[in-house]
């Protein structure tokens, strides 16, 4: 087995070693020092008199510091060791590691200390097919410090690493002779300062160093404030509390301030999409609006600052289209792999009026609405005018950039994932059934925004009038009646792709599904070829095509299933929702640490251990965000004018719930759930 790879992270800054804190960067996995898109450290190595070091074990103290206690030699050495380390690593903007030798013994003792030092500056997208860079190296002894330098062009990035201990440095790394008291110590300080452009590193350095404390006090600070602020949740079950506060810290965890704008917002995830990514993004704050609602007004502005404007067959921009990616790595600045900035998704644009409208609800910020008036009416006109490709009223993605742009822009992106039951791949362009749930659901949405705050009836008015000829368009062709549930996806000519998915959740979520469906719907979402036993698969066994290591022809993914649970809800089926709701928990709480982005559609009776992928990410935010809004699901929150209604679901064994202190337009609110003996609609204590 692959040995463990431990992280620590600030935003889009993180670094990824073995246990014992070194870098070796291989071609295929992203470990070493990350700054956006860049790896500036690739390699990172600790020896104590030529010996490679182990690890004895470690205190993760928060998501961006950790120690690693270590012996020098292998595990036979351990007993009676004379010497240890102690390797404090912290990050932020830069990587900051102390490291102390022990002298255990009753004689003085003398060491070399060594820390092999490199990068290969390759861009995060190049991980599996690696490139060689001409790196300038300059060892400076005098100025304690290693500087590693990569340009092309104008595309410039420098790694800088300064020892406040004396030390002889080479081109390979430092060196440190060190003679240690009997029962005494030695330390220095590793400062490593990343730099984009042609910043000077020495002033970086200095201010780094100057600030390295501050920095650290800080961001527990800002840890702790952002703790503080979210609700309170006090449960039953075992586990529950620690689940969601380890959601709460990852989130914090993933949060930066993209170059040039000033407030914080949730990229992705762990290791492979660091990065904004508009449709994760906007699912975070979705997630997150009753736990850690600031989130969202700084993802809104960014995304509307972003919003397609042109005609761009490479970047597949189009007028009104919110933003696929953004990426700061050096494929995305000359194009070679992926573009810096990039449009190729369909469903951003519907989702970003979606949340918009949902943000009001329970926020009450008009400003906000009032301000994002422009991009909003953008993204609608986008709906009309570039996602209905063929002129049917449905929204439907083909990619116009063909070298590199994703086959299908749905969330279900990779180039298999939409496929008929027995495995044949519709033509292109693709309608997708969640579009057309997006697509009504923001229309409908809108349609209130533009009566209640944009003074705009008649607009109103035809929103709703869309919305509902789409409703009665969309359950006329994509509803298999001998089947009992909705199609994948029409194909260019209008013919179902009839796998069964759980797309249909989304369905639900959005409200197109007509009340006498939603019960067979339900049936499906639970029944044994979807549900695993920990969640939805995203593809039903018994086609084709199914594998329950495919992310999206088998697999189980947290934030699907967060949305599918409140679709359920919506139509009051709350067995099922609990159902789901209760699977999601107990795969989390099984595997502990940060929730995966996906996990195996083995059924759970089977293998009674959630299987990981190994190429699902961890920490990822809408992972994190779907406990927080299965919280949200079940207790039924729901904000309804000024009021926040709290109609509670609780799984079975889940015991007393609740959930302090829940931010909203009313102010704070606190809300009270019990399994199976609380029934009806319930007003929260108002604070």
């Amino acid at each position: 087995m692959k040995q463990e790879l431990l992280h620590v992270i600030a935003g889009n800054v993180f670094a990824m070693s073995d246990a014992q804190g070194d870098i070796e960067a291989d071609a295929r996995s992203p470990v070493g020092l990350f700054a956006y898109d860049t790896r500036f450290l690739s390699h990172w190595v600790l020896r104590i008199d030529g010996e490679r070091i182990n690890a004895l074990s470690r205190d993760d103290m928060t998501y961006f510091e950790t120690r690693f206690f270590l012996v020098p030699g292998a595990a036979s050495h351990y007993v009676d060791a004379d010497v240890s380390i102690i390797r404090y690593r912290s990050i932020h903007d830069c990587l900051h590691e102390n490291i102390t030798v022990l002298n255990h013994s009753s004689r003085p003792a003398e060491f070399t200390v060594r820390v092999e030092m490199g990068s290969d500056f390759s861009d995060i997208a190049e991980i599996g097919h690696l490139r060689q860079r001409a790196v300038e190296v300059t060892a400076d002894s005098s100025h304690q410090q290693l500087v590693l330098r990569y340009q092309r062009q104008r595309f410039v990035r420098q790694t800088t690493v300064r020892s406040t201990a004396p030390v002889d440095v080479d081109e390979g790394g430092m060196t440190f002779r060190i003679r240690v008291d009997a029962g005494g110590k030695w330390e220095t300080d590793l400062h490593v300062a990343m730099t984009m452009g042609g910043a000077d590193g020495e002033d970086v350095r200095a201010s780094l160093e100057s600030h390295q404390r501050a920095v650290r006090t800080g961001m527990r600070e800002d840890l702790a404030a952002w703790m503080d602020g979210a609700p309170q949740l006090v449960a039953e079950r075992d586990g529950l509390v620690e689940l969601y506060l380890g959601s709460l810290a990852d989130l914090a965890a993933l949060r930066y301030r993209p170059l040039s704008y000033d407030d914080r917002v949730p990229i992705a995830g762990l290791p492979w999409t660091m990065w904004l990514c508009g449709r994760h993004s906007i699912i975070t704050c979705l997630q997150t609006l009753a736990f850690t609602p600031q989130l969202t007004p700084a993802t809104l502005r960014m995304l509307a600052f972003m919003q397609g404007s042109q005609l761009d067959d490479g970047l597949d921009e189009e007028p009104g289209k919110i933003l696929a990616h953004l990426r700061y790595g050096e494929s995305g600045a000359f194009g070679d792999r992926a573009h810096a900035l990039y449009y190729g998704s369909a469903d951003t644009s519907a989702l970003f009026v979606i949340l918009l409208d949902e943000y009001e609800r329970w926020s009450g910020d008009a400003d906000l609405v009032r301000e994002l008036r422009h991009p909003a009416r953008m993204a609608l006109d986008w709906i009309d005018e570039y996602g209905d490709l063929t002129g049917d009223g449905y929204v439907r993605y083909q990619r116009r950039n063909e070298r590199d742009g994703p086959l299908n822009q749905c969330w279900k992106d990779s180039p298999d994932a939409i496929t008929s039951a027995d495995g044949r791949q519709p033509a292109l362009p693709r309608a997708t059934c969640e579009l057309q749930g997006y697509a009504y659901d923001a229309k409908r949405r809108a349609a209130r925004l533009a009566r209640e705050f944009w003074d705009d009836n008649a607009y109103a008015d035809r929103l709703e009038r869309e919305a509902e000829a789409l409703r009665d368009r969309f359950n006329r062709d994509f509803w298999l009646p001998h089947r009992e549930y909705y199609a994948l996806a029409l194909d260019p000519y209008g013919e179902p792709v009839d796998a069964l998915a759980s797309n249909m959740g989304h369905l639900l979520w959005s409200g197109i599904v007509p009340e006498e469906r939603a019960e067979v719907v339900a049936g499906h979402l639970v029944g044994p070829r979807l549900f695993s036993g920990w969640g939805v698969r995203t593809f039903a066994a018994g086609q084709r095509p199914y594998n329950p290591l495919g992310a999206h022809l088998g697999a189980v993914w947290p934030a699907d299933n967060a949305l599918i649970a409140a679709g359920l809800r919506r139509y009051r089926r709350d067995r099922e929702a609990a159902t789901i709701a209760a699977g999601i928990f107990d795969l989390a709480q099984t595997l502990g640490g940060a929730v995966p982005e996906a996990i195996a559609g083995h059924e759970r009776r089977l293998t009674t251990y959630p299987v990981q992928l190994p190429e699902a990410g961890r920490p990822q935010a809408w992972s994190s965000g779907a406990l927080l809004m299965l919280l949200s699901v079940t207790l039924g929150l729901r904000p309804v004018g000024d009021n926040l209604l709290v109609n509670p679901a609780v799984p079975e064994g889940f015991g007393r719930l609740e959930l302090l202190d829940v931010p909203g337009r009313w102010g704070h609110s606190d809300a009270y759930a019990r399994d199976r003996t609380t029934e009806g609609r319930h007003r929260p204590r108002v604070r």
